[in-house]
């Protein structure tokens, strides 16, 4: 079955400034959660496209860890992050300057599958509105659907090398 046959799954938040998907994937929730908390990783999974090489901080992210990244939307700029949300291996969020946070939640099924919700949620954000301005919430849907299809393929992918 290809990359492009799989599918995530939009969820419904009930919260218009919340966007979320799900995807079942088939790898244990530690694996998962090792690439998500490693930032150095993130390019390898991001389906936005926005996110570039160019990090610092830690390899292993962690409760209050910071770590910066490079960025492009339009044009290129760095962006610092701080971990909000720690509980390993369940769930994982960091929020940038403007407080708009990424979590990532992981549900083991067994012990080799786990479903995984990404949450782009934007009510924590300093002007939630503001975001409707650069069309955040309608990029981050999309973005939340392709970046979970990358995550799978690659934990998948992890598990038979």
């Amino acid at each position: 079955m290809g990359e492009a046959s799989i599918r995530a799954d939009v969820v419904d938040t009930g919260h218009k400034y919340r966007k979320a998907g799900k995807i079942v994937i088939n790898a244990p929730a530690q694996a998962i959660f090792d690439i998500v908390a490693d930032p150095y990783r993130h390019p390898e999974f991001d389906g936005s496209g926005t996110v570039k090489k160019g990090f610092s901080g830690p390899h292993r992210l962690s409760e209050d860890a910071t770590f910066g990244m490079d960025m492009k939307v339009g044009f290129p700029y760095k962006i610092k992050n701080t971990v909000e949300e720690f509980d390993e291996p369940t769930r994982i969020a960091w929020r940038h300057a403007g407080r708009h946070r990424w979590r990532y939640e992981l549900r083991a099924i067994d012990e080799n599958t786990t479903e995984v919700t990404e949450t782009f949620d934007g009510s924590t954000a300093l002007f939630p509105p503001g975001l409707n301005l650069m069309n955040a919430y309608e990029n981050n849907q999309k973005a939340i659907l392709k970046t979970l299809v990358r995550l799978k393929a690659l934990a998948e992918s992890d598990q038979v090398a």
